[in-house]
């Protein structure tokens, strides 16, 4: 499996995280044109105040946000507005790392509901965001928000899944 989920919170096992992760996570190296099988990710099933935790202790923003994400090694383009360099992957045996994720059961349905949007579909842009940070990609600067929110729309569009932005 390409996605390894620890659940804290299980509420997260009755919403089919688990398989939605995984989906999420292959589209989004496949659509990168990246080997699912080469790589693995390790993603932490939470509640808001244990992202609350996380989120002051390595953002220091101590509030709950939707996702998080933390990327094994510093993936980030050297030039504003430039595709990152792509990792290699691993093998079946060995896969490479790409890091780690968290994601707030609370905070993601709550959006969902707010946005007027079907909670599957939200979750499931959420990991492909988190996954696109794994990959090096940000949404800091203007030129770096349009690029990675480019790949999102095209990789959630192959999954049938309406532009969220």
């Amino acid at each position: 499996m390409l996605t390894e989920t620890v659940f804290e919170d299980e509420r997260w096992q009755a919403f089919g995280l688990e398989a939605l992760a995984e989906t999420a996570a292959r589209a989004t190296l496949t659509g990168m044109g990246l080997p699912a099988g080469g790589f693995v990710i390790a993603l932490l099933a939470c509640d808001d105040a244990r992202i609350s935790l996380l989120n002051a202790e390595f953002r220091g923003k101590p509030s709950p946000t939707n996702v998080l994400s933390w990327p094994s090694e510093e993936r980030a383009a050297e030039v504003i507005g430039e595709e990152p360099e792509p990792p290699e992957p691993g093998d079946a045996d060995d896969p490479e790392e790409l890091g780690d994720l968290a994601i707030a059961y609370e905070t993601c349905l709550r959006e969902a509901d707010e946005q007027g949007k079907d909670p599957a579909q939200h979750v499931t842009h959420l990991i492909v965001h988190g996954v696109m940070h794994l990959l090096g990609y940000d949404h800091i600067e203007d030129e770096d928000a349009r690029l990675m929110e480019e790949h999102e729309t095209r990789i959630l569009a192959a999954m049938g899944i309406a532009d969220p932005y």
